[in-house]
């Protein structure tokens, strides 16, 4: 499956290392990369400190983002050749159903629908999983400042919906891996290992673990 994926998505909650994998995996692959930029949001910070007064401006700030990114791939002709990303489109809805009001996804919702692209559906796609407390502490060692007012309770309701919603993903193959047991950011023995099951692969949907 490597070997002929060309438009390559890893993701996963937040603190779960997906843009350090693909980071990895794009040198490893050497392979241009896509990226967020969460940093480039003036409304993330205070999302974490208020959710309810800014979710709405945060949402649509990265929904803007990322489209924008993805328009100028397209006119870049990047999906032609290899490419690797650490978000999907298609998940975006995930954070607004989650943190917006009735109305304000609503109104998400409208908007989301008027500018979605039709970008391509990635190859393959790295689904990262790990629970709220592997995560918590993750988040913690990183030391952001905007992430600090991160609760553990809010990263367990970014898992369940990461869950929820790749359990029903079926627009790419699909390769889930235990983060928990595994660390292909940081191992070099777990990232041979990675790079040997996706050259592997087979089948739409398969998990990676040490039990598997």
């Amino acid at each position: 499956m490597l070997d002929k994926a060309r438009y390559i998505v890893v993701e996963g909650p937040i603190g779960v290392g997906k843009t350090s994998l693909a980071r990895r995996l794009a040198d490893h692959l050497q392979a241009p990369t896509l990226f967020e930029k969460p940093e480039e949001n003036p409304f993330l910070a205070r999302f974490y400190q208020n959710m309810e007064r800014y979710a709405l401006q945060t949402q649509l700030f990265f929904l803007f983002q990322r489209m924008e990114q993805l328009r100028e791939v397209m006119q870049d002709d990047l999906f032609s050749g290899r490419l690797v990303a650490d978000f999907l489109i298609d998940k975006d809805p995930l954070f607004a159903s989650m943190n917006l009001t009735d109305d304000e996804y609503a109104l998400y919702r409208q908007i989301f629908s008027s500018v979605k692209l039709q970008a391509p559906a990635p190859d393959l796609v790295i689904y990262l999983q790990a629970d709220a407390d592997t995560l918590a502490e993750r988040v913690r060692r990183r030391g952001i400042d905007a992430e600090r007012r991160i609760s553990e309770s809010y990263l367990a309701r970014v898992v369940e919906r990461y869950a929820r919603f790749f359990y029903q993903y079926d627009a790419s193959p699909l390769f889930i891996v235990n983060a928990e047991e595994l660390n292909p950011v940081d191992s070099d023995e777990d990232f041979a290992l990675l790079i040997e099951r996706l050259g592997q692969m087979r089948s739409f949907r398969e998990f990676f673990g040490y039990a598997s």
